[in-house]
C-alpha cells in the first residue's frame, strides 16, 4: 500500500493542499478546529511527513555534515559530541563521516553531504582541502576547519596551537633531565602531526645535548604504538630513549603496554612517556598517562557556532579560533 501524500490528508479532512501545508508548517495560521481536522486525517492515514524533500526544495537541510580523521579516536568522540550539542540546540542534526586517514574516502563524504545540501561542514581535513571546499561555499554550503589551523586558509578554523604542545611536551620531559628524546609520529601528510613535531625540535634546539628522533607509526592507532613499543624493547638499554613523546594518546596506550606489560622497562624510572589528546583513557591506563589536553568539545562547540553564523551570513570574514594546550602530568612521567 502507498503511504498516504499531502493531497490524500486534504482530501480525507476536506481542505485544500495549501491548508495541510499551513498546519504542517505554519499551524498558528489555521483556525483550532481546522488543525484538529487535519491532525485527525493524519494519524487516521498514517500520514508521514517527508522533510528531507521538504528540505531540499527549500535548498538547505538541517543537518550538518562532519568529517574526522578517525572516529576511534576518543578525542574526535568528544569533538563530535560538542559540535552535536550545539547542533541540536539549534534543531540541527550531524552526520558524522570517517576519512581514516585517505584522501579517497575524504572526498566520498564531501561529494555525498554536497548531494545532501547539508547546512555546512565541518572538517579535521587529511590533505590539502581549500579546493573543494570553495567547490562548495560556491554551492552555499559553508565550511569551518577543525582541529586544523586555518591561519593560511580562506576558510574559517578551530584549534589548538600543536606547535607550542609539542614544544610543551618535550620541555616537560627535559624538565624531568631526560636528554634522548624520540617522538613517535604518525604520517608527516596530516598538519597536526608535522605542527607537534616542529614544537619538539623548538624545544630540543634550546637545550644542547638534548637530542630528537623522530621514529614513524605505522597508524596513530593503540596496536602501531605496541608495535613501536616492541620494536624499542628489542634494542639495548643504552640504545633506547630516555624519553617518549607520542603524535596522540592511542600511540602512548600502546607503547606502555608494550615496555611494561610485554618488557620490563619501568615508567617513568627508565623512560618517561607524555602522550597528546589526554583523552579520559590517559588517567586510567596501567601507568597514568602525561598527556597535552585539548579542549575537544569546545573545540566542536565553538566550530558549529561559527559555522552557523557563517550560513546565516555569507559575507563574514573568516575566523580563526585557536586555543592553548595545556600539560596535564601524571605518573608517566613523574614518579609518585
Amino acid at each position: 500500500m502507498a503511504a498516504a501524500s499531502v493531497r490524500d490528508v486534504a482530501l480525507h479532512a476536506g481542505v485544500s493542499v495549501g491548508t495541510v501545508s499551513n498546519v504542517l508548517n505554519h499551524p498558528e495560521k489555521v483556525l483550532p478546529d481546522t488543525v484538529t481536522k487535519v491532525l485527525a486525517s493524519i494519524d487516521s492515514l498514517g500520514f508521514i511527513r517527508n522533510d528531507a524533500a521538504r528540505q531540499l526544495r527549500a535548498g538547505r537541510s538541517k543537518t550538518i555534515g562532519l568529517v574526522v580523521l578517525d572516529v576511534s579516536n576518543p578525542f574526535f568522540t568528544a569533538v563530535a559530541r560538542g559540535a552535536e550539542d550545539t547542533a541540536s540546540a539549534g534543531g540541527l542534526s550531524i552526520l558524522l563521516g570517517n576519512s581514516d586517514d585517505d584522501i579517497r574516502r575524504e572526498a566520498a563524504y564531501l561529494d555525498l553531504f554536497e548531494e545532501q545540501r547539508v547546512h555546512g561542514v565541518l572538517i579535521s581535513p587529511f590533505g590539502e582541502i581549500a579546493p573543494r571546499l570553495e567547490g562548495l561555499r560556491r554551492r552555499g554550503i559553508p565550511a569551518v576547519l577543525v582541529d586544523r589551523s586555518g591561519d593560511d586558509s580562506e576558510f574559517s578554523s578551530v584549534s589548538v596551537d600543536d606547535v607550542a604542545g609539542g614544544r610543551l611536551a618535550v620541555e616537560h620531559l627535559i624538565a624531568q633531565g631526560r636528554t634522548r628524546i624520540a617522538y613517535l609520529s604518525g604520517s608527516p601528510d596530516i598538519r597536526q602531526v608535522s605542527e607537534r613535531l616542529a614544537g619538539a625540535r623548538e624545544a630540543v634546539a634550546a637545550h644542547p645535548g638534548v637530542s630528537l628522533e623522530v621514529i614513524g607509526v605505522d597508524a596513530m592507532t593503540v596496536i602501531a604504538g605496541r608495535d613501536a613499543g616492541e620494536a624499542l624493547l628489542s634494542r639495548t638499554p643504552a640504545q633506547r630513549p630516555d624519553g617518549i613523546f607520542t603524535a596522540n594518546d592511542l600511540i602512548a596506550v600502546g607503547v606502555i603496554q608494550a615496555l611494561v606489560m610485554l618488557g620490563d622497562v619501568r615508567v617513568p624510572e627508565e623512560i618517561a612517556l607524555v602522550g597528546y589528546d589526554d583523552i579520559d583513557f590517559a588517567s586510567a591506563t596501567v601507568v597514568p598517562l602525561t598527556s597535552i589536553r585539548q579542549p575537544a568539545q569546545l573545540i566542536g562547540r565553538t566550530a558549529i557556532e561559527i559555522l552557523l553564523e557563517e550560513a546565516d551570513d555569507p559575507t563574514l570574514k573568516p575566523r580563526h579560533v585557536v586555543f592553548q594546550p595545556e600539560l596535564v602530568v601524571r605518573q608517566s612521567t613523574v614518579s609518585r
